[in-house]
């Protein structure tokens, strides 16, 4: 199922959904003629769409907004926590192409600092998908929640099957003894590569999705940082603020000691073509390998010696 085909079946099933967008329909290209009075695009004005589905929510409406990532969080900042998060109602924040996937994009319309800023703001609940079945999985508990959200959209499709979603839990793929990375959203694609090649270098590798990033999953956290060497936070998202700020809250509020390599952005990325992108940046499954070991070779096992990998 994909999201719009999942976003029709909700809102056809429950009348209180209300679909909006600020002329951004990539998600719900059908749902103008399915819909009727209930998808409303109020153009390209995120605060305006905010503050009017605020006055939807105290009547009774779940509103579902679409926007450009860098835009529903940075320019309807202040509509976001003021018509949504200090009066906790039930808007539902889709945020189209985030991070690396807005890859064609410069500057202004990268949302590298999105989970940051919405995680900042109380009753505001935080969420990344790995792909498309796992962002239709976790879909349902997340509309259904009292809380307003904020989803960072993936439609991307992988070959992993995910465990039902949670609110609050995180979904483990895998343990490990020497390095455990823990990811969010496009990323879980290239963390399975790497995860792999490490493997095949002999180490204990576990991989964990961290996809409800607010509320977060701190027995998780805390679990690997005692079970494993080295943690990694693998994220498409300034190291600012981003899953190696929460790691370290995490730690520190439990007074827990653990190796964490942060493996997020600095800057922003040079606009191209995905692939293109995550090479140039860094981010390629063969690429995030090679610099663990790098790391590793010093850090946890000094007899393992950084391989050659074939192109």
């Amino acid at each position: 199922m994909s999201y719009e085909e999942l976003l029709t079946k909700t809102a056809l099933a429950d009348e209180r959904f209300v679909v909006m967008t600020a002329e951004n329909r990539a998600l719900v290209r059908n749902l103008p003629g399915i819909l009727g009075k209930r998808f409303i695009d109020t153009g390209i004005t995120e605060q305006t769409m905010v503050g009017a589905a605020a006055g939807l929510a105290l009547r009774g409406r779940i509103p579902v907004l679409h926007a450009l990532a860098s835009f529903l969080t940075m320019r309807a900042f202040e509509f976001v926590r003021t018509d949504a998060g200090i009066p906790n109602l039930p808007i539902k924040l889709s945020s189209f192409i985030p991070g690396f996937l807005s890859d064609g994009n410069g500057p202004t319309h990268q949302a590298i600092e999105d989970v940051s800023i919405m995680r900042g703001i109380p009753n505001v609940t935080v969420f990344a998908a790995a792909d498309e079945q796992d962002l239709v999985g976790m879909l349902p508990a997340i509309w259904a929640s009292p809380n307003p959200a904020y989803v960072r959209i993936n439609t991307r499709k992988t070959e992993y099957n995910h465990t039902p979603f949670e609110i609050g839990k995180a979904e483990v793929i895998a343990e490990g003894t020497d390095v455990t990375i823990l990811t969010y959203g496009l990323l879980f694609e290239q963390a399975l590569i790497a995860m792999q090649i490490l493997k095949d270098q002999g180490l204990s590798v576990g991989l964990v999705n961290m996809r409800s990033l607010k509320p977060v999953d701190e027995q998780a956290i805390l679990k690997v940082a005692k079970a494993s060497k080295l943690v990694v936070t693998l994220e498409d998202h300034f190291n600012t603020g981003g899953l190696y700020t929460i790691v370290a809250e995490t730690l520190l509020k439990h007074q827990t000691m653990a190796k964490v390599m942060p493996y997020g952005l600095d800057k922003w990325f040079k606009p191209a073509l995905l692939p293109e992108v995550l090479a140039y940046e860094g981010f390629t499954g063969k690429q995030i390998a090679e610099k663990i070991l790098g790391y590793t070779t010093n850090a946890i096992q000094p007899e393992i010696a950084t391989p050659e990998f074939a192109e």
